[in-house]
């Protein structure tokens, strides 16, 4: 089952998503995927992972880190499927990164490895764009880096877990004007999503709606003003954003 949070007639709903990505709103009616204004699925705290791919640390030439590297995403940071992001005026390196991202489904607190699937409500996709101009450490990337808003599309939709068996067997791959650029697959993460729950969870209390973004493999580059960014992965969906000027962008904010 796919459930996703939409703008209909100025209001927020929660609907059912059909298999063309068409919805479902409670009265039976269906809206067609392209006439939906589309809402981050989830909307809590996001946890997100630096380097968590061996491939993606080797492609910087860093060792793969001992523990998770975890920064959070404030929640002006996302935006939702077939929505504009910004590149801003004046940089040099803007780059996506296709993630796989747990949605926590209840409060989780010192959660035991073997019992962490249990805390997850269900899987969505997110593009963790980064800002490489302002990156002085890949351990701990500043706010100029990762926090800038509408710079996180999230989404589609929240897909549950019976959907997908084997999350740390899946294939990511992001493509720009249609070429393929980025291809990996969670089996590279140096820290899987049972992993992560127990770690977050032992001095945190996670909350439902959590998410937890956990890193993107190797095959980065740039992108410019006219791009348009789609992230994919298997058997959880695909997630398509266009690429504005930061001018362009904030005259209809």
């Amino acid at each position: 089952m796919k459930t996703a949070r939409i703008r209909h007639h100025g209001e927020v709903v929660n609907v059912e998503v059909l298999e063309d990505l068409s919805v479902q709103l409670e009265n039976g009616e269906i809206l067609s995927e392209e006439s939906v204004e589309w809402l981050p699925p989830a909307q809590g705290t996001m946890f997100a992972l630096g380097l968590n791919y061996a491939d993606h640390a080797r492609e910087l030439a860093f060792e793969p880190p001992k523990e998770p590297l975890i920064f959070i995403k404030a929640p002006n940071t996302f935006t939702g499927h077939n929505k504009n992001t910004w590149r801003p005026d004046h940089v040099d390196y803007m780059h996506y990164e296709c993630e796989l991202v747990a949605v926590i489904g209840k409060t989780a607190k010192n959660v035991k490895r073997e019992d962490a699937l249990d805390y997850v409500a269900g899987y969505t996709l997110c593009n963790d764009y980064a800002i490489r101009d302002y990156l002085e450490n890949y351990y701990r990337p500043n706010l100029r880096v990762k926090n800038r808003h509408s710079t996180t599309p999230v989404g589609p939709y929240i897909i549950d877990t019976a959907s997908v068996p084997e999350p740390n067997n899946l294939t990511l791959r992001t493509w720009v004007n249609g070429e393929l650029r980025q291809e990996g697959t969670t089996a590279d993460m140096i820290f899987d999503v049972p992993f992560l729950i127990e770690y977050i969870s032992s001095f945190m209390t996670l909350q439902a709606g959590d998410m937890i973004a956990t890193g993107t493999p190797e095959g980065l580059s740039d992108v410019v003003p006219g791009d348009e960014v789609i992230v994919e992965i298997e058997g959880v969906g695909q997630l398509r954003n266009y690429i504005v000027s930061e001018t362009e962008f904030f005259k209809t904010v």
